[in-house]
């Protein structure tokens, strides 16, 4: 089951390669790593890790939708979370940034894990994303309650 999972989000990923042959190869035999471009098949909002490990935490609630792929950047200190194309980019705010179309971004495989790079969620290869309208929810409660803790934290 497993095996098949990754064969179908590895070719899920892949499809949004120039070249899906040349990104496989590159994540089985080079680097790990490859760059795709967003807005075709999925967007990316990249938020701080700390509110985004946390809003990722809180869309885990029951009768929720299962959460979409999700990626953390050790090295920058963000979370990814992949969202379905939007041409209006309408995604604003302190510490986001939103690849779309025209914007690339580095992914491992979906079965390991790159220098960096390493998801929390991988894809399924159903094309499973993130509703927008949940993440959004959970971004702002996030958000809330890392204001409230930052005085106590001594942040």
């Amino acid at each position: 089951m497993a095996n098949t999972m990754w064969r179908r989000g590895v070719e899920w990923l892949a499809a949004a390669a120039a070249d899906p042959r040349a990104c496989k190869w590159e994540w089985d035999h080079g680097e790990g790593i490859a760059l795709l471009e967003a807005g075709r098949f999925w967007d990316v909002l990249t938020v701080p890790d700390r509110l985004g490990l946390l809003a990722l935490d809180l869309l885990w609630r029951p009768g929720l939708p299962v959460p979409g792929p999700t990626l953390v950047d050790t090295a920058a200190g963000r979370v990814g979370f992949f969202l379905p194309p939007d041409p209006s980019g309408g995604w604003v705010g302190s510490g986001l940034r939103y690849a779309a179309k025209g914007s690339w971004v580095a992914v491992p495989p979906p079965y390991r894990s790159a220098r960096f790079l390493e998801w929390l969620i991988p894809p399924d290869g159903n094309g499973v994303l993130h509703p927008p309208g949940p993440l959004e929810k959970a971004l702002r409660e996030a958000h809330g309650a890392l204001a409230v803790l930052a005085p106590m934290c001594g942040r």
